[in-house]
């Protein structure tokens, strides 16, 4: 690979959320944050701590994505509690045990030449610790360091085993404190904390080095996502007015919750009108993909291609001009079968503690 370079049903939690606090970001100042910085050592002002409390059955967790410069690589990481995609924390909730805290990961995922190298290994509560800036899980931690957040990686790649060790620094340009909510019934939630920000990869083992723009939010919900959603599409560009977000997503009842938000470099946001639904063809597992363009759309890589979950970078238009998307579709109704979620411990194998 030569790089990797309407109104709707449920879309007024956008609405609210923009009628009180949490349009402006805290760098802006205002009445809603004061001066974005870190908060002492740690994290910045206005960022919740990793150690906010998980319901049981419910889960959390913290998105980072990045591109390097140059196009040839990229990366994701996912800190979870209450493992969404855990097929043990689903048999786990049917047997009356909904303890969030024993469903831990940090998902790991590099793009680029070469093989891609990705890890998920879940952790139980003896290997969990959560503190407002330090997430600590096994012998990995996502951690707040002077404003910046650090990922401190030592995982063991699937299906193929080889070691992922070293560090991903992710340096906010803004921070954005609006919290979106997802679902009528308010039960599953998104805020999108740094949507512009500054990556720096320094990895041992495979040996990497590269820096570039990447993008950070956090999700979080008191019920499982499969339990509300049958679909759930979602892609963030960067453009040179900030950060274009978009989710598309299909509840269970058949209604939809769908919309589009801009972001730009101090971190408030508005939202912009959604644009015509444009196919990107199926993967692999024949899993459909659709974004929304001004034009035709395109993919320029699939990075990850499962049975119930596909990303890929997208090429597609925007305000007139073309742009790469980060995108993720996931059919929750596939997740849902039983076959599925017998096939999925071979990708994400537990460790209890």
């Amino acid at each position: 690979m030569d790089g990797i370079v309407s109104k709707t049903r449920g879309g007024d939690g956008v609405a609210r959320a923009f009628s009180g606090r949490g349009q402006r970001s805290s760098g802006a100042g205002g009445s809603d944050g004061g001066t974005f910085g870190p908060s002492g050592s740690g994290k910045p002002d206005g960022v919740p701590g990793f150690d906010t409390v998980v319901p049981a059955g419910g889960y959390r967790w913290w998105y980072l994505d990045a591109l390097s410069d140059d196009g040839q690589n990229g990366l994701t990481i996912i800190g979870l509690v209450g493992s969404v995609f855990s097929p043990y924390y689903v048999w786990a909730r049917r047997n009356g045990d909904a303890d969030p805290e024993n469903h831990c990961a940090l998902n790991v995922a590099f793009y680029g030449k070469g093989s891609p190298r990705w890890s998920m290994t879940e952790r139980g509560r003896a290997a969990v610790s959560r503190r407002p800036e330090t997430f600590s899980i096994g012998p990995s931690a996502m951690r707040w360091e002077r404003g910046s957040l650090v990922v401190d990686i030592n995982e063991i790649t699937v299906p193929l085993p080889s070691r992922l060790r070293g560090e991903v620094r992710f340096t906010p340009v803004a921070i954005c404190n609006l919290d979106v909510k997802l679902d009528p019934a308010g039960k599953h939630y998104w805020r999108p904390v740094a949507p512009i920000a500054r990556v720096e990869v320094s990895m041992e083992k495979p040996g990497l080095s590269w820096s570039g723009p990447g993008y950070h939010d956090m999700n979080w919900g008191s019920i499982p996502l499969e339990d509300n959603f049958s679909s759930w599409t979602w892609s963030r560009a960067a453009t040179d007015e900030g950060a274009h977000i978009i989710y598309d997503t299909l509840l269970r009842d058949g209604s939809r919750s769908d919309f589009a938000l801009l972001i730009d470099g101090e971190g408030i946001a508005r939202p912009v009108a959604l644009v015509q639904p444009v196919d990107l063809g199926a993967g692999f597992w024949r899993m459909p993909r659709q974004t929304r363009s001004e034009g035709s759309a395109s993919v320029i890589a699939t990075l990850e291609d499962s049975p119930f979950y596909i990303r890929s970078l997208i090429r597609t238009r925007i305000n007139g001009a073309d742009v790469t998307s980060m995108h993720e579709s996931l059919p929750l109704s596939r997740f849902r079968k039983p076959l599925v979620q017998a096939m999925l411990p071979f990708r994400m194998p537990r460790r209890p503690g």
